[in-house]
């Protein structure tokens, strides 16, 4: 049934029927009635034909149903076609061709519609296998995202394990460069033992060549004194013994020389003791001024960028820095005088004694305790300010050396010092000079920078100040307010000694002035 149904579609009689029938259509009015006749004969024949075949596929369809499969649909459907008043009963040709094109046109339209659903589902299919593909590739991605992650947990895992490494050989190296610190620290502590020895050397060798001196010219003196005389001939006398060959005048004048007192004092300008001392001194001053003076404006430079408050803040620490060591060397002094005088005996005065005990035991201070009391007074200071977070203790270093540098000035026969200052005084030329961001026709200091050393009414080093027109007794406030920074105008940068509020210049040592 299925292959007589193939071949009857493949010929395609109903195509070729309408086809026929279109034809005749169109060339109705052209033929003659014998053509027309002729044509519609062999469309009858043609349309006998196709139901043959179509009745011979319908007895197949109805056996293979059975005996009564096929029957009902032959009866109710075919049986009126069949009958004799099937035309008679009110249906016409016309009406049997209205229900034959509705009927076409329903068939139509549900093939329409097969096409329809058949194209959805067509369609479907496709918008489902884009969809599996889409999901593959999101499928692939995801796996590609997985492996980065997995890439990148192993790659932060060895990282991490590097970095633990390289941490752990930081602290080993970080272990090393403190044992390292500490050793330099006890080799710095070792060498800066060897200074104060080769120091201390240096003042005996100093101290000896001038007594020395003092000998020589004394043997010169003595020479002139004693009287040229022959050695006299031995004689014996009887009781058998030599006689003396020095005469009378002779022996009297060693007797002299021998009590003859010490030619210099301990209190005396020219004592070998005070010029050697002195010249260390004023050396080790030049020195704070030029090197330890600017190290300690770097490390205050890293806190405050006020230039000019930070050298109030040096200035302010060696004028405490005197003050403390100038307190506890009189203290210091009272008690050696106190204690010496009651066991002592001697052609020297109790003075003399007592600035030669000062004279060997020039070391005996107490450091930490006098750097912690220019702290405290640097603290309690209205005039100069740190930020909130930072203390003085920061130029520590530079308050050390200004504390023994002050205590051994103090402890000199003839002391040196620094002058008397106070804000808005009145410039003196013999003391200080002006700063390179001066303004050389102000009258007024407007702050000190470097303190001038005297040594009683002489001026031994000349300081060094800012003057300011206008400068008033008013102190300025302890404030984190940063003031203005003066830059170098042209005309004095030839003229500059101190440091630049940006860059750091090694200033010359402070020029000493003439002694009368």
């Amino acid at each position: 049934m299925a292959e007589s149904l193939r071949r009857l579609v493949n010929i395609g009689t109903f195509n070729v029927l309408q086809e026929k029938l279109e034809r005749w259509m169109d060339n109705y009015y052209l033929n003659t009635c014998d053509q027309n006749v002729a044509r519609g004969c062999e469309i009858i024949e043609l349309n006998a034909k196709v139901q043959g075949q179509l009745f011979k596929l319908l007895s197949v369809c109805a056996q293979e149903g059975g005996l009564y499969g096929g029957a009902n649909v032959i009866k109710s459907r075919l049986l009126p076609f069949l009958g004799q008043t099937f035309f008679t009963s009110g249906s016409t040709s016309d009406t049997s061709l209205s229900v034959l094109a509705e009927a076409a046109a329903k068939s139509r339209e549900l093939e329409d519609m097969q096409d329809m659903y058949e194209e959805s589902l067509k369609d479907l299919e496709t918008d489902l296998r884009t969809k599996e593909l889409e999901n593959q590739d999101l499928r692939d991605e995801l796996a590609e995202t997985k492996d980065q992650v997995n890439r990148s947990s192993r790659s932060l895992s060895t990282d991490k394990l590097f970095l633990e490494n390289e941490n752990r050989e930081l602290r080993r190296k970080l272990a090393t460069a403190e044992e390292e610190l500490r050793s330099l620290r006890a080799k710095a502590g070792i060498l800066s033992d060897y200074d104060t020895q080769v120091r201390r050397l240096r003042e005996d060798i100093g101290l000896l060549t001038g007594r020395r001196d003092a000998l020589l010219r004394s043997s010169t003196i003595l020479r002139e004194e004693l009287p040229s005389h022959r050695p006299a001939t031995p004689s014996r006398s009887s009781k058998g013994e030599e006689s003396s060959p020095l005469s009378g005048d002779t022996l009297d004048s060693l007797t002299k020389y021998r009590y003859t007192p010490r030619i210099s004092s301990p209190l005396s300008l020219d004592d070998p003791v005070q010029r050697v001392r002195e010249s260390n001194l004023i050396s080790r001053w030049n020195d704070l001024f030029s090197q330890d003076r600017l190290d300690a404006m770097d490390t205050l430079r890293t806190y405050s960028a006020d230039h000019e408050n930070n050298q109030r803040i040096i200035f302010e620490a060696v004028k405490e820095s005197f003050n403390v060591a100038k307190t506890a060397f009189r203290q210091f002094k009272m008690k050696v005088r106190s204690n010496l005088a009651i066991t002592h005996t001697g052609p020297e005065t109790l003075e003399e004694a007592v600035q030669d005990y000062v004279n060997r035991n020039v070391d005996l201070y107490d450091a930490p305790g006098m750097v912690s009391d220019v702290i405290r007074k640097l603290n309690c200071n209205p005039g100069i300010f740190l930020p909130p977070d930072t203390t003085f203790a920061i130029i520590q270093p530079f308050i050390r050396e200004c504390v023994k540098v002050a205590w051994q000035m103090s402890a000199l026969a003839h002391p040196l010092d620094m002058a008397v200052s106070s804000r808005a005084e009145l410039f003196d030329d013999t003391k200080y000079r002006r700063s390179y961001d001066s303004e050389y026709t102000a009258p007024l200091v407007g702050h000190h920078i470097w303190p001038s050393l005297m040594q009683g009414a002489i001026c031994r080093m000349k300081g060094e100040c800012c003057t300011r027109r206008g400068a008033s007794l008013s102190g300025r406030s302890r404030s984190p307010t940063r003031s203005r920074s003066v830059s170098p105008g042209p005309r004095s940068r030839s003229r500059s000694r101190s440091v630049s509020p940006t860059r750091r210049s090694r200033s010359p040592s402070p020029r000493r002035a003439a002694v009368y």
